[in-house]
C-alpha cells in the first residue's frame, strides 16, 4: 500500500473530512523511534492512532534496507515467522506469510464482478501484490499503476519478488504520481479501479474523501467497477460509515467484505466495493478459470460471496 502527495492534501486544506474522519488525522506513530524498536528488544512493535491500546509484534531475523523517501519511512526485515516484512512509516504493508489474503480480495472479487474487464487501474499498490493478481486475468488488456512513492517499487523490486512479478508484464504501464491527480485526467476510461490505499491519515486522507469517489465514479466505465481498502470493521466504524454514505452517492452498489489476515490489526481489513453496474456481493459475474484459481490460495468463488456475509454488529452499522 502507499500514500498519496502533500500537495494533494494541501489543495485541500481547510475541507472538512466527512464525519469521523477529522480525528483521525493526527499521526501519533510517526513519533515512535523505529530504530530503538528495531534494534534495542529485536522486535519490530506496530504501534498506531488507529489502533490504541494493542500492538503487533514480529521477531527480527534481519534488517534487509532501512531509508527514507520522499513521502514516507520504508523499512523491510526478515521475520522469524512472517517471512520478509514490508514496513511504511512503522505501519506493516504487507509480510510474504499472509500478504495473498489481502491481495487476492482486493483483485479477484472487483474484476470477478465484473462481466468483461479489459482496462484496470491500480491506485498505490507499489508493493505489487494487487498487480500480480491483475495480471493472472488473461482478458485483461490494459493495467495502470499509479503510485506515488517510487522507491516502495524499488525495494519492491528487490526484496519481494513473489509479489512485484507483475511489473514485468507487457500489458503494465506505470505512472509514479499522485493518485488522485491521475484521475482528474481520466474519464470514462477503465472497467475495474483498485485503490490499495494506506490509512486515512496523513497525505493518504484524500482517498476518504467523498470528493475522491467522485473522481473514481468519473473515471470508470457505466459498468464499472472500484473496490477500495476498507480498514476494519473492528476498530473503524467512523471511517467506514462515512465512506459508505460518501461513496453511496455516486455508486448504485457500496458493500463492505470481509478479508481474515494475520498481521493487519484485529487480524482483519475490509474491502469496500464501490459499482455503477452488478452487486459483487452477489458473487462472481462470470465462471472462474480453473487456470486461475489453482494458483491461488485465499479466493475462491464461494469466499467471494461469503465475504459480504457480515456479524450482525457491522450489518447493522452500515445500514
Amino acid at each position: 500500500m502507499s500514500l498519496q502527495t502533500k500537495e494533494w492534501s494541501k489543495l485541500a486544506a481547510g475541507a472538512a473530512f466527512l464525519g469521523g474522519i477529522g480525528f483521525l488525522a493526527h499521526r501519533l506513530w510517526r513519533k515512535i523511534d523505529l530504530g530503538r524498536a528495531v534494534f534495542s528488544s529485536g522486535w519490530f512493535s506496530e504501534f498506531g492512532s488507529l489502533w490504541p491500546g494493542q500492538a503487533m509484534s514480529l521477531e527480527i531475523e534481519e534488517v534487509l534496507f532501512r531509508g527514507r523517501s520522499k513521502f514516507q519511512d520504508v523499512l523491510v526485515f526478515k521475520s522469524k515467522t512472517y517471512g520478509t516484512v514490508l514496513v511504511l512509516d512503522g505501519v506493516i504493508q504487507c509480510t510474504e506469510r499472509d500478504e495473498f489474503a489481502y491481495q487476492e480480495m482486493m483483485a479477484h472479487v472487483a474484476l470477478m464482478s465484473h462481466p468483461t474487464p479489459r482496462r484496470v487501474l491500480v491506485i498505490g499498490g507499489g508493493d505489487g501484490g494487487v498487480l500480480r493478481e491483475v495480471v493472472r486475468h488473461a482478458d485483461v488488456e490494459e493495467i495502470h499503476i499509479c503510485e506515488i512513492d517510487e522507491m516502495v517499487i524499488t525495494v519492491s523490486k528487490k526484496y519481494l519478488r513473489q509479489l512485484s512479478v507483475g511489473f514485468d508484464d507487457p500489458r503494465v504501464q506505470v505512472h509514479i504520481q499522485d493518485g488522485a491527480k491521475f484521475l482528474l485526467e481520466k474519464k470514462g476510461q477503465f472497467d475495474v479501479v483498485i485503490v490499495d490505499s494506506s490509512d486515512p491519515v496523513g497525505p493518504a486522507e484524500s482517498l476518504y474523501r467523498e470528493d475522491f469517489y467522485q473522481l473514481l465514479s468519473d473515471c470508470i466505465t457505466p459498468q464499472g467497477i472500484a473496490a477500495t481498502q476498507g480498514e476494519c470493521m473492528w476498530l473503524h466504524k467512523e471511517v467506514i460509515t462515512s465512506v459508505k454514505a460518501a461513496a453511496s452517492k455516486h455508486f448504485r452498489h457500496v458493500e463492505y467484505g470481509m478479508i481474515s489476515i494475520p498481521t493487519y490489526p484485529s487480524g482483519m481489513i475490509g474491502v469496500m466495493c464501490c459499482s455503477k453496474g452488478n452487486s459483487c456481493a452477489a458473487g462472481p459475474a462470470r465462471q472462474v478459470d480453473n487456470a486461475i484459481l489453482s494458483q491461488l490460495q485465499y479466493y475462491t468463488p464461494e469466499i467471494h460471496k461469503a465475504a459480504f456475509v457480515l456479524p450482525g454488529f457491522a450489518r447493522k452499522m452500515l445500514q
